[in-house]
């Protein structure tokens, strides 16, 4: 862990940070995971780019024609009154003979321009027949001629080194021939579930026993981040079983995240298993729901304790865990998620004294305009409200919002991406 911030106001016991606080602390807290490894492009998706990809060639490779239609040197039309004798037929993939003055080629998209030609004059506009083209004289020079290099130069760089690699990146690479990358090795996440009420889907439920729905949602979050998941299964509630799962995941991977016993209950071990195995160097962030959330490192490792309320769950990973998890994968640029202004769909008559974040999702009002609405229920125990939902609207400390208003909303697009 990087221990660049060890005076930081911020510990167990001590200052509540916000959610701006927190997240600058988290990503301070750790560096970017070491090892690579080199894939084909087909394998690629989704991982962090080690290395930049630098152009062995130019794009496009010469000029060539952005259209089908006829390709000219343009001082002919005049000359000729702008009726051209068609020379020649150059498809997509055929190179054609220097055009001779005085003739037009039939040329199609992507076709190399011929020798001579300056100009590509689109078919809608021409009148073809008895092996001539008749073409307008107010036809602009150089239209529809994609220059050499116009799009990338030999030697530049097109993916940057940190970037999640998304298709259009791919093809990207594709396009300049480059058929193997350099990426980063995948973050190894241990996650665990506290809680002996726990129960896998499948199996029978016993009296006051649920089902560990957070090991699943938490587990396709992980996934759709691009991490690499080590279960570390349902730990009972006690200190020693904590403790045990916690050295293990310090020793198979390279964070640690736990769902439940982040409080200061007697049934709540995750606080006193980091402050036996490492330290504990933050409890709780000024949000809601989420106020339980634990940071700090077991034998080296980090490990991030998320409440056990399903919703609380949620927000407090796609909030906190995910710019930590994007900063130990070497992701460049911003790590959090800028909000979208929209105006609300909704009236909040009774706001809370922590920066609020309530499932939500756009919908269009009477009058056609996007517009946010939330899920009737605050409750951090209704899951359904997730699955309902298609972001989460962020609402500031105090502030009442009456229907109209803009807010702030966090697209799911962004957060799961």
């Amino acid at each position: 862990m990087d221990r660049s911030n060890d005076c930081a106001p911020v510990a167990a016991g001590g200052k509540t940070l916000t959610k701006d606080e927190a997240v600058a602390f988290l990503t301070a807290r750790v560096s970017p995971i070491d090892g690579t490894e080199t894939l084909a492009l087909d394998a690629a998706l989704g991982r962090v780019l080690a290395e930049p990809v630098m152009s062995p060639i130019d794009v496009p490779g010469w000029d060539n024609s952005a259209m089908d239609g006829y390709a000219i040197r343009h001082a002919d039309l005049a000359a000729h009154e702008g009726r051209l004798p068609v020379a020649q037929r150059i498809p997509a993939g055929a190179v054609g003979e220097p055009l001779a003055p005085g003739t037009a080629a039939r040329i199609f998209t992507g076709a190399p321009v011929p020798e001579g030609a300056d100009t590509v004059v689109v078919q809608e506009v021409c009148e073809a027949s008895d092996g001539q083209v008749r073409i307008p004289l107010d036809v602009k020079a150089g239209a529809n001629v994609r220059r050499a290099g116009e799009d990338i130069r030999t030697g530049a760089e097109v993916i940057a080194a940190g970037t999640r690699l998304l298709p259009a990146h791919l093809g990207l690479a594709a396009s300049v021939g480059v058929a193997r990358l350099v990426v980063r090795r995948r973050l190894r996440v241990a996650m665990l579930s506290s809680g002996d009420e726990l129960v896998l889907p499948g199996e029978p439920l016993g009296p006051g026993q649920i089902y560990n729905s957070n090991r699943s949602m938490l587990m396709g979050l992980l996934q759709s981040w691009g991490c690499e998941v080590v279960e570390l299964g349902i730990v009972a509630d006690d200190l020693e079983s904590t403790v045990a799962a916690m050295a293990r995941g310090a020793r198979e991977a390279d964070l640690i995240i736990a769902s439940g016993g982040v409080s200061v209950g007697e049934e709540d071990h995750i606080k006193p298993a980091v402050e036996r195995l490492g330290r504990l160097e933050l409890h709780q962030v000024k949000i809601r729901p989420g106020k339980p959330l634990a940071f700090g490192e077991v034998q080296g490792t980090p490990l991030l304790g998320c409440p056990g309320n399903p919703v609380s769950l949620f927000v407090t990973a796609v909030l906190f865990a995910r710019p930590l998890i994007r900063r130990m994968q070497g992701i460049a640029g911003e790590l959090d998620v800028r909000p979208l202004r929209i105006r609300a769909g909704f009236d909040w008559p009774r706001p809370d004294k922590r920066l609020e974040f309530q499932r939500a999702r756009l919908e269009r009002g009477a009058d056609g305009e996007l517009e946010v609405a939330v899920y009737p229920s605050r409750s951090s125990a209704v899951l359904s409200s997730v699955a309902w939902a298609d972001g989460l609207v962020q609402l500031q400390p105090g502030r009442v919002v009456e229907r109209g208003d803009p807010v702030e909303f966090l697209p799911f697009g962004e957060l799961l991406h």
